[in-house]
């Protein structure tokens, strides 16, 4: 059974995004399978380099361990990779494929997720079709080559006031502050590093989830 069964999935609360740049121990599909058993209820396949053919690749490779765990599987960037794999969803930026068109060619039942960095981007992507909004970052990351400025707590706390949709916070966010982000109003939030480069990223991704049902008890 693909990835996408033909329904929207829910807006997943921990989002876990795969990398092969800031390590090499594990491939995409194996992140996937230990993020997902340890708690992600979203993976999100994020390759910035390399050959179009190697991407989808490595996307099918891990489209397959999505489906068997029952998670589903978002693409960033790759509105082609995403429908070539079955996936569920697609998370673009703000260079990316515009939200608007992704919706016409992927239709109802693909969940589109759009990078924000300001309120007003936000807006336009929600009126657009996107499902969630991708924030930050809220906290200092290295993960980016040029991250956009540090945002900060209150102005997630004011982005989510101000968009319908779920908010899902991304950048810098440990363990240590996931009451921090779901106090201020977030949905959820995406995480790559604290869980990639741990030591077990099964673990890390375990102690995420033990602190969002943690709080939201």
């Amino acid at each position: 059974m693909p990835v996408n069964s033909g329904r929207r999935p829910a807006v997943g609360r921990l989002h876990v995004i795969t990398d092969y740049h800031f390590q090499q121990r594990f491939t995409h599909a194996e992140l996937a399978r230990q993020a997902a058993t340890g708690g992600a209820d979203t993976v999100q396949f994020r390759q910035k380099r390399g050959a179009l053919r190697h991407v989808v690749h490595q996307a099918k490779e891990t489209a397959a361990v999505c489906t068997s765990v029952g998670v589903p599987l978002i693409i960033n960037d790759h509105v082609a990779v995403a429908v070539a794999v079955g996936a569920a969803g697609v998370h673009l930026g703000a260079d990316d494929f515009p939200v608007a068109a992704a919706r016409r060619v992927l239709g109802e039942a693909f969940l589109i997720g759009a990078t924000a960095t300001t309120r007003e981007a936000a807006v336009a992507a929600a009126e657009c079709g996107a499902d969630y909004i991708g924030f930050g970052p809220v906290f200092a990351t290295g993960s980016k080559d040029n991250p956009a400025s540090v945002k900060g707590v209150e102005a997630l706390a004011f982005l989510c006031q101000a968009v319908a949709v779920p908010v899902i916070a991304i950048g810098g966010i440990t363990a240590a502050r996931v009451e921090e982000v779901l106090g201020a109003g977030a949905h959820g939030m995406a995480v790559m590093t604290a869980v990639t480069n741990s030591d077990d990223p099964f673990r890390a991704a375990s102690l995420f989830r033990e602190m969002i049902e943690k709080y939201r008890r």
